[in-house]
């Protein structure tokens, strides 16, 4: 699913993946939802962070 991204996703790539807006993607971030960290003024995700979000969300006990 995700193996066609980089390790480090930005903000552009985690709305495309979750199909959301840059709004509700900085509410993830900012809620800590997506553990993520800033460099300078740009968001970084780790690919990993976001498939914990998601086994999280869909209740799911294993990895992707």
């Amino acid at each position: 699913m995700l193996s066609n991204y980089n390790d480090i996703l930005n903000i552009d790539e985690l709305c495309e993946i979750l199909l959301i807006g840059k709004n509700a993607a900085y509410k993830l971030l900012e809620s800590e939802e997506i553990k993520g960290f800033r460099f300078g003024r740009k968001w970084k995700i780790s690919k990993v962070a976001l498939e914990d979000y998601i086994l999280k969300k869909s209740g799911f006990r294993g990895r992707l």
